[in-house]
């Protein structure tokens, strides 16, 4: 009897099970089509999943591990170098050029040009020259590639320049009127401690000299600048150029100025679309800056174009008025003289006169 039951109970659970996997297989079938109008029943039309997309090519891709490099703190003029390292990310040949910059002052360079997938390279900036005295300096570097994404990359070095050097003054104006021109003693201070020897002491025209003692290191020097006022006449801007040995500090320049004794107003002569022989009138000043009084000994003309009208004291200075007749000859388009005023005592002043041809309509 139990026999009986055991065999019912299995034939029930199969029946359950071979009607539920009936029912799964109809669910996934896809429905039939309601038959149309006429009875007859449409096709069956099976929908096929899209293929999946192919994998597209990145092509090649630069990555940089930094675009900025700083120094920090750098003393004046000095050069440092750094480098900087990029990766090809991409999937194909990275083709690079030499890395360019604005200024000569910065130069970058590269071991090769072409850098396979994967493939890591070294961008090596071999001169970062420092330029401003002081505070921040900063430059960039360009690279370009056929990265498409990103063609053109801008690198940037930067410091902060510390004087490790004072001096003063930071310019110098002179005057030829007072005892060696009012020039000031020099003063140079080291700001870190480090001793140091004056190696040279350099002016434009060598109208500025100074005693020195190459041997002795200071951390503090003055110098006395000795002035030759017949050779700061001939050279009334320029230069000092103090050679040091401090290694943060090499060289200090300081410009100067000089106010001339005389001032010419105008300083030149410029005439425009002039006509042969036809004589035009200029006027032409000589003042004194230190309001001292003076005598014009004489006037020339270097090529006699320029003729002296007539000749005026007044005050301080002189008051010419000039006569300008350009050549006849016109085929080089401009003609050019010199009008020489001599000053009493030896200096000589010069007016440039430049003149241009008036030059002939174009006919259409």
């Amino acid at each position: 009897m139990k026999r009986y039951w055991l065999i019912l109970v299995i034939f029930v659970v199969s029946s359950i099970l071979l009607f539920y996997i009936g029912c799964q297989k109809e669910a996934r079938r896809a429905p039939e089509p309601e038959p149309d109008v006429t009875g007859h029943k449409p096709p069956v039309v099976t929908v096929e999943p899209p293929p999946a997309p192919e994998p597209t090519k990145k092509g090649p891709r630069i990555k940089f591990e930094k675009v900025v490099h700083d120094f920090g703190n750098v003393g004046p003029k000095t050069t440092h170098r750094c480098e900087f390292k990029f990766t090809n990310v991409g999937d194909d040949v990275l083709k690079l050029t030499q890395p360019t910059s604005g200024c000569t002052c910065t130069v970058g360079k590269l071991d090769k040009l072409e850098y396979g997938p994967g493939e890591s390279g070294m961008l090596r900036v071999v001169k970062f020259r420092v330029t401003t005295p002081q505070g921040l300096n900063q430059q960039p570097l360009y690279i370009t590639s056929n990265d498409k994404s990103n063609p053109r990359v801008r690198l940037t070095v930067k410091a902060r320049v510390v004087p490790k050097v004072a001096y003063e003054p930071k310019k110098l104006k002179l005057l030829l009127g007072d005892a060696n021109a009012t020039c000031p003693e020099i003063k140079l201070t080291s700001l870190d401690g480090q001793a140091f020897a004056i190696k040279s002491f350099r002016a434009t025209g060598n109208a500025i000299t100074a005693d020195y003692d190459p041997s002795l290191r200071a951390t503090t020097h003055v110098i006395q600048p000795k002035i030759n006022t017949e050779r700061l006449q001939r050279r009334t801007r320029g230069t000092i150029s103090i050679s040091l040995t401090h290694p943060a500090l090499k060289v200090v320049v300081i410009p100067f100025d000089v106010l001339p004794r005389f001032r010419l107003k105008p300083p030149s002569i410029v005439l425009l679309n002039a006509e042969p022989e036809k004589s035009t009138k200029k006027e032409v000043w000589v003042l004194n800056n230190y309001g001292e009084d003076f005598e014009v000994e004489s006037v020339s003309s270097a090529k006699e174009i320029i003729k002296v009208l007539s000749r005026q004291k007044i005050g301080n200075g002189y008051k010419f008025e000039l006569e300008v007749t350009p050549p006849a000859d016109t085929s080089s388009g401009r003609f050019v003289d010199v009008l020489n005023i001599y000053i009493k005592g030896g200096q000589k002043l010069k007016v440039d006169c430049n003149g241009f041809y008036l030059q002939p309509k174009r006919s259409r």
